[in-house]
């Protein structure tokens, strides 16, 4: 039985998206169908999904088999949508977004690392100062988050050499990072992290996981990279540990309003870098593999990967 799919996601994104699963379909070895856009609901078996498609009603996608999201991040589709029960939901782990996330962490801890900026600053005031970093053995990087994202990130950062030390929800046991989980593996965790990498999920145990107090107990003049979600953050409370001197300087991809809105206290900050959420993108030229490798589960009666869990809130 040929097997149907439906693309549902920014307009100016679908042709990508095409292009790249119209290549790749018919060499799957799978019976499946790409429909046209707008197609009849009730003709759909797999839909290929993200929330900016304006879809927020499933009543008329009667035959619906899973929603495969285009993206990482499902807070927004758990606060918005009420899919159907049976209907697994996934979210998108590809491995172009898992490397471009990765690289995003690694790149920024290494300029922190080798305090880069301060060469920038003497080049551009004409100042000759030695100063030399240590090495990445003598250099603790500390991630909240060990999903996969967090796990790629810490096989590039323990192939440098960095010390790393990890805190998630459950516990995990990772080759070359002392794991933690639970308030106290947290507080372990910000207290010897001299640069900190954060990849969490947002949930309500999550949100201003980074606070007046937390922060407070990362090492003085520590430096934080947050690619997970804007929320995790408390903003005034990280603004005043920058303006204080406790926390050195923050990389920021993410944030509660997006576009940072002007004026925001980010924006012209000296100790704030602010990048446009674009840490790491869902690439369709990897992506589509991704997704195909899921309905392939599927066809053969297996359980669909990083399925969302309504409970967890990811």
């Amino acid at each position: 039985m040929t097997r149907t799919i439906q693309l549902a996601m920014e307009p100016e994104d679908t042709p990508a998206w095409r292009a790249v699963l119209e290549k790749l379909v018919p060499t799957s070895g799978l019976d499946l169908e790409l429909l046209p856009d707008d197609p009849d609901p009730g003709s759909v078996d797999y839909l290929v999904y993200n929330i900016d498609s304006g879809i927020t009603d499933f009543t008329p996608y009667t035959k619906l088999r899973a929603i495969l999201n285009t993206w990482a991040g499902v807070e927004a589709v758990l606060k918005t949508i009420d899919w159907p029960a049976h209907v697994p939901f996934t979210r998108m782990v590809e491995p172009g977004m898992t490397q471009g996330m990765a690289e995003y962490f690694t790149g920024h801890a290494m300029r922190y690392h080798l305090d880069i900026d301060r060469f920038v600053t003497d080049s551009v005031e004409g100042r000759w100062q030695k100063w030399s970093p240590p090495l990445t053995s003598m250099r603790t990087v500390g991630i909240l988050g060990l999903g996969e994202l967090g796990i790629a990130t810490a096989g590039l950062l323990r192939g440098l050499g960095f010390k790393l030390i990890g805190w998630s929800r459950s516990p995990k046991d990772l080759d070359g990072v002392a794991c933690h989980h639970g308030a106290d593996g947290l507080r372990r965790v910000l207290e010897d992290a001299e640069i900190l990498v954060v990849i969490l999920p947002l949930t309500p145990e999550t949100e201003n996981v980074l606070n007046a107090e937390t922060l407070a107990w990362m090492p003085r003049g520590a430096c934080i990279v947050n690619a997970g979600r804007g929320p995790l953050i408390d903003d005034d409370a990280l603004l005043a540990a920058l303006a204080s001197g406790q926390i050195r300087h923050a990389t920021l991809d993410v944030f509660r309003e997006e576009p940072l809105p002007q004026g925001h206290g980010y924006w012209q900050n000296p100790g704030v870098t602010v990048t446009p959420h674009i840490a790491s993108v869902t690439r369709p030229e990897t992506a589509c593999a991704a997704i195909l490798e899921q309905i392939a589960r599927d066809l053969d009666g297996k359980p669909l990967l990083h399925v969302v869990d309504r409970n967890r809130g990811y």
